[in-house]
């Protein structure tokens, strides 16, 4: 299901302008509200034309509506930018799918992929039952994973007919992901698979001109507005709204553009004015016996490297 709207302009606001995606062809998942719809305005504001991709469902995944992501795309046209809705369900094969041949239709290409599309169905683990499990499942990690498949698929047909893309895909995780969250257990699952994903896209894809990141960002939307309500930073005249999604999406638009060839496979936490480059799993304390160790002496031998080991970060919301 699409519908779209064009329109032109001059300037940064329009894909046939000036700024740092200029010429590019963009989706963005999950763009009617929140990240998604910062990160839609801000790659046409820097040049892209852009698929607004949103079911427009409730904070739970529940109803559906066309309008959220075409009053992004009427934002859009009406700065002077081109923009196409599409209300395809990227977590089917189907949606996913019609998604890559919206951008490629409508605009003859496409360059990024932004995967932002979720929602939340938060319970401690022993109240959690199977479908709000699934369900998150479904529309974090399947629904990147599909959107990535597809996209992927096209540009490596692109990369064989001897048209080598320069291919950017940018996941979203979470500090859930990265550290686990009390009471989110089916979400931080699926964001830490989603970091999984991005680091064997990027392996995979490399060789088509693709290149993969993600991103963990920390921002006032709908999943968060009753943690970060009344996050505000001032700073400078005006004050400076450090839970803004806008905050983040300058991080992706780069990530997105020419201007950062050659970095994939990393993960990047942003909140306010902050970038992190997260590190991730890497080798701490090590001990080889060289042969095979009894109960006894494998856990003398842990405990040894777990007081030479730095501590883990803690897990969100513990106490």
């Amino acid at each position: 299901m699409t519908s779209s709207t064009t329109g032109s302009g001059t300037g940064n606001a329009t894909g046939n302008g000036f700024g740092l995606c200029a010429g590019r062809v963009a989706v963005v998942t999950g763009a009617g509200r929140g990240l998604g719809r910062a990160h839609a305005h801000a790659l046409a504001a820097e040049g892209a034309r852009v698929v607004v991709n949103d079911l427009g469902v409730g904070l739970d995944g529940a109803g559906g509506s066309a309008g959220p992501a075409q009053d992004v795309v009427d934002e859009i046209v009406a700065a002077g930018g081109e923009a196409v809705a599409h209300g395809g369900d990227i977590a089917t094969a189907v949606g996913a799918a019609s998604l890559v041949a919206t951008a490629v239709e409508t605009f003859g290409r496409l360059d990024i992929l932004v995967n932002n599309a979720g929602f939340l169905r938060d319970k401690m683990l022993v109240n959690l039952d199977e479908d709000a499990w699934d369900a998150v499942m479904r529309v974090h990690l399947k629904g990147h994973f599909l959107a990535l498949k597809y996209a992927g698929a096209h540009w490596r047909a692109e990369a064989k007919a001897g048209r080598a893309p320069q291919a950017r895909v940018i996941n979203t995780s979470s500090g859930a992901g990265l550290l686990g969250s009390v009471g989110q257990g089916n979400y931080s699952a699926a964001k830490a698979g989603i970091l999984g994903l991005t680091l064997v896209a990027a392996a995979e894809l490399g060789r088509y001109g693709v290149q993969v990141n993600a991103i963990a960002p920390a921002a006032r939307t709908r999943m968060t507005e009753e943690v970060f309500a009344e996050a505000m930073t001032a700073s400078g005249e005006g004050g400076f709204d450090a839970m803004a999604p806008e905050n983040v999406s300058p991080l992706v638009v780069w990530l997105a553009s020419e201007a950062a060839a050659g970095v994939t496979g990393r993960v990047f936490e942003a909140e306010a004015g902050r970038i992190t480059v997260m590190e991730g799993w890497r080798p701490g304390p090590s001990a080889d016996k060289g042969a095979r160790w009894t109960p006894a002496e494998a856990g003398e031998a842990a405990l040894v490297l777990l007081a030479a080991a730095e501590l883990p970060q803690p897990v969100y919301g513990a106490q």
